[in-house]
């Protein structure tokens, strides 16, 4: 039986080296988040590959993650949601993505990719940030505002979590400023079969900062899926 590949959904402002160092065996596709709605992203992720698939999304790729689960249950072999936050918009942040697209707007990117890069990593290595405003350099202004747009589209997704019949993964770190902890002990409790996995030294873009033991936590449950 071929297995099913495993489809890496990136962070807001982050494309396919997010995943650079995390090793993992058989078919991976990656897909692209770059839709005004979490709807039309979740499409994107649906429509990436045929047939079944593990879904491993980080951060604003799980959260269109648990709208592909909500829209396509039956797809999914298995889901695994890393730094990330199930629960609706909260003002504050609503206000902060309307500010961030003013700025982008305004032609103020760099500066907008500046006030997000503290809250990336749990220490600030100057490699680790490069890296990120080269993803955002790739990504681009027009992406971003849209990534924005659909950030203000979110939903509480526990509903999409519970109807899973799917193993599902939850993966943090320690020292997400971020997406604490906490949101995701919430994520695991309302999922039917879940594991909880946390990094002691990892901050928001785990992948990033401790890709190893990020791909050992994923190798470990992907026999679970198949």
């Amino acid at each position: 039986m071929t297995e099913p590949p495993v489809v890496l959904v990136p962070g807001m402002l982050c494309d396919a080296d997010l995943w650079a160092g995390v090793e993992l065996p058989g078919p991976v596709v990656h897909a692209e988040i770059t839709a005004p709605t979490i709807g039309g992203m979740a499409e994107q992720i649906l429509a990436a590959v045929d047939g079944p698939f593990v879904l491993a999304g980080l951060s604003l790729g799980a959260i269109a993650g648990f709208e592909a689960a909500r829209r396509a249950p039956g797809r999914l072999a298995g889901f695994c949601a890393i730094s990330t936050n199930a629960g609706a918009p909260r003002p504050e942040q609503l206000a902060a993505w309307t500010e961030l697209d003013r700025l982008t707007a305004d032609g103020g990117f760099d500066d907008a990719v500046a006030r997000i890069l503290p809250t990336m990593f749990a220490d600030p290595d100057p490699a680790l940030r490069q890296r990120f405003r080269d993803m955002a350099g790739r990504v681009g202004p027009g992406t971003f505002r849209a990534q924005l747009a659909a950030q203000a589209t979110r939903r509480d997704a526990s509903a999409a979590i519970a109807g899973l019949s799917c193993p599902v993964l939850v993966l943090c770190g320690e020292r997400d400023a971020l997406c604490p902890p906490a949101f995701h002990h919430a994520i695991a409790a309302h999922a039917a079969e879940a594991t909880l996995r946390v990094l002691p030294e990892a901050g928001h873009l785990l992948t990033l900062e401790e890709p190893a033991a990020a791909a050992t936590v994923l190798r470990d449950w992907l026999p679970s899926t198949r």
